[in-house]
């Protein structure tokens, strides 16, 4: 099964154990985006294996809007009592303070950590007209032309594009940023050749790599993706940079230490399920599985490391 039909299947997945329903009780994982993407698959499975674990209820609800805050928003005001949970990716909790003067709630005081449950890298490629190889040609290639530095992201405001301005301080290289809505719209300008490269996440990529429609140059982890083992980090490549983005729950702020975690027990007992690190797998995601103090820790630890990226890119929030 490709990428697209398990995100397909796993969107109707049903997300209440026999147990879960038996008991009466229910619990909410609140996915801040729209239904159908690796992230509302994630959250689905949380759902359903959480609900097995505790024996409760879980139900997802898509809470979209503002780029997340707004499901955010929904948990920090939530009763704190861990039966409302957010699962979100890195974006909303470590990265948006910094370029948002006017986030309407603190990560840091209106959220409790609950756990990090998978990572995910990002990766450069070119299109396949494009006569680079490696990273230090593609830095060769844009040197000798200042024109050729457009490149495509998900989005303005999104990691890869804080990323790629990492990558060019690293290069000394001139990069334009061009944002896109999602990353399906980037990739068919970069294999359309009106495009030259595009920075987004390993998985939406691997794809097109391996059909020969595009090359992957590098990936940004500390090690090499274990979906595209063949290709370098850019540590590897002499680029002393590396970043990776990660999803973590969260409940409201007040939340007693025990049912947090009690939580983080549940879903760290989920993961290790064979089937939901099999479908992760084939999402681009490794499974992790964290205390709240771990996550308290990994989420202070991003915000300061992407502050310098963010102020680098100049983007503000509108």
């Amino acid at each position: 099964m490709d990428r697209r039909s398990l995100l397909g299947a796993m969107a109707a997945l049903p997300i209440l154990s026999k147990q879960a329903i038996a008991q009466g009780s229910q619990r909410k994982m609140v996915f801040p985006f729209a239904p159908g993407g690796g992230g509302d698959t994630l959250t689905r499975l949380l759902a359903d294996g959480l609900s097995t674990q505790l024996n409760d209820r879980v139900i997802v609800e898509n809470k979209t809007g503002a780029g997340g805050r707004i499901g955010v928003m929904s948990v920090k005001t939530a009763d704190p009592d861990g039966r409302t949970l957010l699962v979100t990716p890195i974006a909303p909790i470590s990265i948006y303070p910094l370029f948002d003067p006017k986030l309407a709630y603190d990560p840091f005081k209106d959220l409790a950590p609950v756990a990090q449950v998978s990572t995910f890298d990002f990766a450069v490629a070119v299109g396949k007209n494009v006569p680079v190889r490696d990273l230090k040609q593609l830095v060769s290639w844009l040197k000798a032309d200042t024109t050729r530095g457009n490149y495509g992201t998900p989005g303005a405001g999104t990691l890869p594009h804080f990323f790629a301005t990492s990558f060019g301080k690293a290069a000394g290289v001139d990069l334009n940023h061009i944002a896109y809505r999602g990353s399906a719209a980037a990739l068919g300008d970069v294999t359309g050749d009106k495009l030259p490269m595009i920075f987004t996440t390993t998985s939406d990529l691997v794809q097109q790599h391996e059909a020969g429609t595009i090359r992957i140059l590098a990936t940004s982890g500390a090690a090499r993706s274990p979906f595209i083992k063949n290709v370098p980090t850019f540590k590897e490549s002499g680029y002393a940079i590396e970043g990776e983005g990660w999803y973590g729950v969260y409940a409201a702020a007040g939340t007693p230490a025990a049912e947090l975690e009690k939580l983080s027990a549940g879903l760290i007992a989920a993961l290790k399920q064979p089937d939901i690190r099999d479908k992760l797998g084939k999402l681009g995601m490794v499974v992790t599985g964290t205390s709240p103090a771990e996550l308290a820790r990994i989420q202070k630890a991003d915000h300061e490391r992407w502050a310098e990226p963010v102020r680098a890119s100049g983007f503000k929030a509108e």
